[in-house]
């Protein structure tokens, strides 16, 4: 089966997160089936060499620009891909488009549609019901359109299945999908004595919110002299206070040297610069299923998430974590807990490594996308 996937940006520090991570997985394990895949997109922040492969997947990209500033990723267009795919699709068996409201990947559902070529849509949480003043007229528009006319419409947890039926009707061909996380031979150690490190690694976005992250930080600091916070990503709001709030400490005017922010990273080097953490937290409030999450479970690491968290449920169920309410203070006490029981720590380590390979594992995700394909 000859298999396009579709997402709006690849860029070298891994900006638009969670669904390019998702798409070249997806790609991998379906190409390790025998399936020819190949992933489409805009790109920028690479120069004028675009690259043609990742993790073994091939690419497609062009030269993602801003048409409609102060929008983000949602005023990003991509002519040349437009024309690339106006003229390639008819030589695919389905086109999977991970959807969110953008001038990239909406306009191109809108066209597959009118061409009459089978596409499926994976909206990964971003088509919602949103207040923004934009979303009325384009869903009205263009949203409503391409959601009905998709064959399948995959949806991650009861939320999203909700939000998609009060955007796009109660029509819709849904079907659920998790995400998926290859299996690692690479295991962090969550017992590292004098080189434990509390590790965050997200885009630094509000939603996110790295600012609890080192508020949480500047309250154990003391108290774990040993320990070293770090946070990992790109700028996507927060980078100016967070590094405004590590400089002031606790507002007492000290530095704490073991808070510290490394900035942006390649996406091929998550993997490897969460093996070397022992904790991972993602403060971030209604997250639909986090990648990162998955990943840090995947290593074998114990996880710190807010129970609006899509992956709450399982972290619970299987006790792979601990699950907090959105504040400073259960996160604080989550992590010092953790901190002060490594033995528990590992043991949440290796339930989230089994729970990332038997429930979370590519290869169930290859097949049901494969399944889907052929219905």
């Amino acid at each position: 089966m000859r298999v396009l996937s579709v997402v709006t940006l690849i860029s070298p520090n891994g900006e638009y997160g969670g669904p390019v991570r998702v798409a070249l997985n997806q790609a991998a394990a379906l190409r390790s089936d025998g399936h020819d895949v190949v992933v489409a997109g805009g790109a920028r922040g690479f120069g004028r060499q675009l690259p043609r492969e990742a993790d073994g997947v091939p690419l497609k990209l062009f030269a993602a620009k801003t048409i409609v500033p102060g929008t983000g990723f949602a005023g990003l267009a991509t002519p040349g891909l437009q024309r690339w795919i106006k003229q390639a699709a008819s030589g695919f068996d389905v086109v999977h488009v991970h959807a969110a409201r953008d001038l990239i990947t909406l306009p191109l559902a809108g066209w597959l549609q009118q061409a009459g070529i089978p596409y499926v849509l994976q909206t990964h949480g971003m088509i919602d019901r949103s207040s923004h003043p934009l979303a009325r007229p384009l869903d009205a528009m263009l949203t409503r359109r391409v959601l009905a006319g998709a064959r399948t419409v995959f949806y991650l947890t009861a939320r999203e299945r909700q939000d998609l039926i009060d955007v796009g009707g109660a029509q819709l061909r849904l079907r659920e999908l998790v995400n998926g996380v290859p299996a690692s031979d690479r295991l962090a150690s969550t017992d590292r004595g004098d080189a434990t490190e509390v590790l965050f690694l997200a885009r630094l976005a509000p939603r996110k919110r790295p600012l609890a992250f080192v508020e949480m930080a500047q309250r154990l600091s003391a108290s774990f002299p040993d320990v070293t916070f770090t946070l990992v990503g790109p700028n996507e709001g927060e980078g100016a206070a967070v590094t405004h709030r590590i400089g002031t400490g606790t507002g007492s005017g000290t530095t704490r040297p073991q808070i510290a922010w490394e900035g942006p990273i390649a996406p091929e080097l998550t993997r490897e610069r969460m093996s070397r953490a022992s904790i991972y937290v993602l403060p971030s409030v209604n997250e639909p299923f986090p990648m990162s999450v998955l990943e840090a479970m995947s290593l074998g690491l114990p996880v710190v998430i807010t129970d609006t968290c899509g992956l709450a449920p399982a972290v619970q169920e299987t006790g792979s974590g601990l699950v907090v309410d959105d504040t400073v203070d259960a996160l604080t006490d989550a992590v010092s807990s953790l901190l002060r029981d490594p033995s528990r720590a590992h043991s949440m380590g290796e339930a989230g490594e089994a729970l990332s390979r038997d429930r979370f594992g590519m290869p169930a995700i290859a097949a049901a996308l494969t399944d889907a394909y052929r219905s």
